[in-house]
């Protein structure tokens, strides 16, 4: 595998928890080519297509101390230590799947971010209750219906 250094910096649009959006300096982004399975026919024995963007989220500048707190409980599934690796191999030229890994790591980020909304509990409305009652009385009658008939 090699590593590159040419990388742009990651902007995360606006949303929920970051109203500003984020902006993930270049020089926190790591990302590592591979070859990747699939399509390609010759050349992919030979071009390395598949790309690693990892972040470190325990020290990168583009989150605040809240946000950070917040994206790190949220994806510690996904994590190795701190850092934060989405991988993308779907497309066939290294070009694409960049992309691809940048879209699907500012995806999780602005996730990660926005805080949890509270459900606000909700009674069934009277419509829904009625209803009910009526598939339970039809479901009745239907085994009613197939009882063995008493002797009379």
């Amino acid at each position: 595998m090699r590593e590159t250094d040419r990388v742009d910096d990651l902007d995360v649009t606006p949303g929920p928890g970051a109203p500003q959006g984020l902006r993930v300096p270049a020089g926190e982004l790591a990302e590592q080519f591979s070859r990747a399975s699939g399509p390609g026919g010759q050349g992919v024995n030979t071009a390395d297509t598949r790309v690693q963007l990892s972040l470190d989220l325990a020290t990168t500048t583009a989150l605040s101390d809240e946000q950070r707190e917040r994206v790190l409980s949220r994806l510690a599934a996904r994590l190795s230590g701190t850092v934060l690796t989405v991988t993308a191999s779907e497309h066939r030229t290294q070009l694409r799947n960049r992309g691809a890994a940048r879209r699907r790591l500012a995806e999780l980020l602005r996730e990660a971010v926005a805080p949890r909304t509270a459900r606000r509990p909700t009674r069934p409305t009277r419509g829904s209750q009625r209803r009910r009652g009526e598939a339970k009385s039809r479901r009745s009658q239907l085994k009613q219906q197939r009882r063995r008939p008493r002797p009379e």
